[in-house]
């Protein structure tokens, strides 16, 4: 054995190792014809969640928002957008799930409102109302332009001047996305009621939307230079290092705030996402055990544009048993599909099967996005029918999150694959290739994709190993990859070749079968191009 982390890490109760279903609401299932997802037809589509064997569903926001970030620009956080339904449709949600095993996280973003949010529109009235200071404003240098250097990860200046307070806000993303100041202690106040209010109603967590941007430099001074070329970079956010406009330490005091609201229903769940080059720090801070929230996640894996087991190693092994249980995502509606990033079209088949296997061999949580338990890869939009901001300014460098973002296929030859059942098209294109893959084809065939995952799924339930176990890598040649989890007679063996030619390789020891990614057959000393393997100590 080579590396090893934790034999044992922080338990999470009924959230250890959990499967969790990542829902893009807009993109999932349309129920009233007018060509975008919402509530209802979430309500529709839980038995196939369930099906699958996942313990877990993180609804993407379904917030009031004038969706000029498609959700994530909150104008009420207790409000229901009608595009998504109504509150009674939410709580009829939640029965549902309840009843058939699901927890419900629901996507909180505390770094921003909607310019349209009722705090910020009293906020820029004057320097001296109530929510003056719940936002982030500063102002003009005396040459009239912006505070400081930062950079709004969309492209320009973090700073938009507002001619009624005469001062400039920070916005970290879209200008119709002012910067809450979460380091005002009543605002604090009115996040954590909002929390309260979900839980209140029956939620089991949140997803904390890219939390560690929440707080900035009170100082408000330049971000240094990243020292990367710019012919590197579609966009002047990335020629800084993040020093300042993120990542602060302050931020740690409200997580443990939130944590108190969320013990109060102990059986609740709390993932942050953390963006940045280097996360495991910020990951560790945010879920110190027992104090502030239960996991996270980073872009460990979201954009590498190829996998490999170094990436693996690097990103497991930081972690260790006085550290909280870290959570995994190949794929989300931010970030391309991994089966069309890591592997050519012609292997995409076997590929699927491989990173399946391989994100829920990974000690912690795992994200599971919408589609990828059909092998779906990233959906082409063409230039007329983009909606991501991103992606419509920095065309065609890059293609931004519309290809990750495209209609659930439910029934190959129906109209709009049966996501809508009416005459509107749907608001993003239905990829044929992705129809092709539809759930319809697929729940009949034992040899899917589908019927792939959903062993995935309940091998992983079924054995405590997968689920909570340690893990150890073992010396293996590239490209493979191969370690255990468990201890003792319960350990289970992961192997994996995650590249596109045959490699060769006979772990020590005497291992039985327990699922391979691309037959019944077991032959260990030849792997197969994206084949993957588990199997139990012993014969």
């Amino acid at each position: 054995m080579q590396d090893s982390n934790a034999k044992s890490a922080t338990d999470l109760g009924a959230w250890t190792g959990a499967a969790i279903y990542h829902v893009y609401v807009r993109s999932f299932r349309d129920s009233n014809a007018d060509g975008i997802g919402d509530l209802a037809g979430v309500i529709e589509g839980l038995e196939h969640i369930a099906m699958l064997g996942a313990d877990a569903v993180w609804l993407s926001p379904f917030f009031a928002s004038p969706q000029k970030d498609y959700g994530y620009d909150v104008s009420d956080y207790c409000a229901v957008d009608p595009l998504f339904g109504t509150l009674a449709d939410f709580d009829r949600l939640l029965t549902k799930a309840h009843a058939l095993g699901l927890k419900i996280i629901v996507d909180l973003v505390f770094c921003h409102t909607s310019e349209d949010h009722a705090w910020f529109a009293e906020s820029r009235t004057s320097h001296q109302n109530s929510k003056a200071d719940w936002y982030v404003w500063a102002d003009a240098k005396a040459d009239g332009s912006p505070p400081n250097n930062w950079q709004s990860v969309f492209g320009g200046p973090a700073w938009t001047w507002d001619a009624r307070r005469r001062q400039y806000y920070m916005h970290n993303f879209l200008k119709e996305q002012p910067q809450l100041n979460v380091r005002n202690p009543a605002l604090q106040n009115a996040l954590l009621e909002i929390a309260k209010f979900w839980l209140d109603r029956g939620v089991d967590g949140f997803r904390f939307d890219a939390i560690n941007f929440a707080v900035h430099d009170a100082q408000l001074r330049d971000n240094p230079p990243s020292g990367r070329p710019i012919e590197s970079v579609t966009r002047p956010f990335d020629l800084q290092l993040h020093i300042f406009n993120q990542s602060q330490p302050e931020m740690l005091p409200f997580l443990e705030r939130l944590r108190s609201v969320m013990n109060q229903k102990p059986e609740s769940f709390s993932v942050a996402e953390i963006p940045g080059d280097d996360p495991v720090f910020e990951m560790k801070a945010y879920t110190l055990p027992g104090k502030r929230l239960h996991s996270a996640y980073g872009f460990d894996f979201l954009y590498a544009s190829k996998l490999n087991p170094a990436l693996v190693r690097q990103a497991i092994l930081p972690w260790t048993e006085e550290d909280s249980r870290p959570s995994w995502a190949f794929s989300n509606h931010d970030a391309p599909r991994a089966v069309s990033r890591w592997a050519a079209p012609e292997h995409r088949n076997a590929a699927a099967r491989c990173f399946m296997m391989l994100l829920f061999s990974l000690p912690g949580c795992a994200f599971l996005y919408q589609g990828e338990e059909l092998g779906l890869p990233q959906g082409e939009v063409p230039f007329e029918h983009l909606k991501d901001p991103e992606a419509i300014a920095n065309w065609p460098l890059t293609l931004g999150r519309d290809g990750a973002r495209t209609p659930f296929p439910w029934i190959a030859q129906a109209p709009h694959a049966d996501f809508s059942k009416g005459s509107a098209a749907p608001w993003l294109p239905i990829d044929p290739k992705q129809a092709a893959l539809a759930l319809d084809l697929q729940a009949s065939d034992p040899h899917s994709m589908l019927a792939f995952t959903q062993q995935v799924l309940k091998r992983r339930k079924d054995h405590t190993a997968l689920r909570a176990g340690g893990i150890s890598f073992l010396d293996a040649p590239e490209p493979i990859l191969a370690f255990t989890r468990g201890d003792g007679d319960s350990q289970i063996l992961c192997l994996f070749n995650v590249s596109p030619v045959t490699a060769f390789f006979t772990p020590p020891g005497a291992w039985s079968a327990l699922l391979s990614a691309q037959s019944d057959t077991f032959g260990l000393a030849t792997l197969p191009a994206y084949s993957g393997y588990w199997l139990k100590v012993g014969t």
